[in-house]
């Protein structure tokens, strides 16, 4: 059964990691995904490849989503080339970990950008198109460190505590139109942020997660599919916990 048969859905940050984990399950659903990176490299080249092997249409587009007017221009460019936009994933992030006294505005303004303004410059280009359709669903990325704060890491966390802010508020503002608009709260995920810790932080971390292991960038995409999909149909403004139960 394919959930998302006939639906378009967009994708930031997906040439790697969760976002490329979230392109190709909707693909394996039937959806087109339009997909975007910072550059046109061979990720992008063969997450294409391997939407179009699923019978889909997928292209990637260079894009910077923290950047207001080429989010817009962006959209209207997906929308000229797929007519619709059904689902948005506002997945575009990164960290500049540190603590605090020693971290620079550069790096608090650069993850505040990417992490939340790229959902805001991404969900105000597409409402518009969603509205006129009185359907959409925006799915937005948020970490369970933006619930329950993390040490030298207060810019990724105030981004992602403002991401569940902003996905609560615009559940509200849009639940009459029937566009749903979630969140999903990651815990400890096998990605490029993860891969440079060492063994024995990793099996600390194990030990602390109830499921006993590190979660997979398919665990999260899991949680996109049904907040994407007619499945979830009854829920918005929610934050979906996907960390194994390591935040309760």
């Amino acid at each position: 059964m394919k959930l998302l048969e006939g639906k378009t859905a967009i994708v930031t940050g997906a040439a790697r990691g969760i976002g490329r984990a979230i392109a190709l399950t909707f693909g394996k659903h039937g959806a087109d995904v339009a997909f975007t990176d910072l550059a046109i490299d061979d990720n992008v080249k063969s997450l294409e490849k391997e939407l179009a092997d699923m019978g889909v249409k997928g292209k990637g587009y260079v894009a910077d989503a923290s950047k207001f007017d080429a989010s817009q221009e962006l959209v209207k460019q997906i929308v000229e080339d797929f007519g619709k936009v059904d689902v948005l994933i506002n997945n575009a992030g990164i960290t500049r970990d540190t603590l605090l006294m020693r971290m620079t505005e550069e790096q608090w303004d650069l993850v505040i950008n990417v992490n939340l303004k790229s959902a805001f410059n991404m969900t105000k280009a597409v409402i518009g198109t969603m509205m006129k359709q009185r359907s959409g669903s925006i799915v937005n990325m948020s970490s369970i460190v933006g619930v329950g704060g993390n040490a030298s890491q207060a810019n990724y966390s105030a981004s992602k505590a403002g991401i569940i802010g902003l996905t609560k508020s615009l559940a509200k503002e849009l639940g009459s139109r029937n566009i749903q608009v979630n969140a999903i709260a990651p815990g400890f995920i096998q990605t490029e942020m993860t891969k440079d810790l060492e063994g024995k932080v990793i099996e600390e971390m194990k030990i602390a997660i109830p499921l006993n292991r590190l979660g997979l960038p398919e665990d999260v995409a899991n949680g996109a599919l049904f907040l994407a999909s007619h499945m979830s149909d009854y829920v918005t403004g929610t934050v979906l916990n996907v960390s194994g139960g390591l935040y309760m």
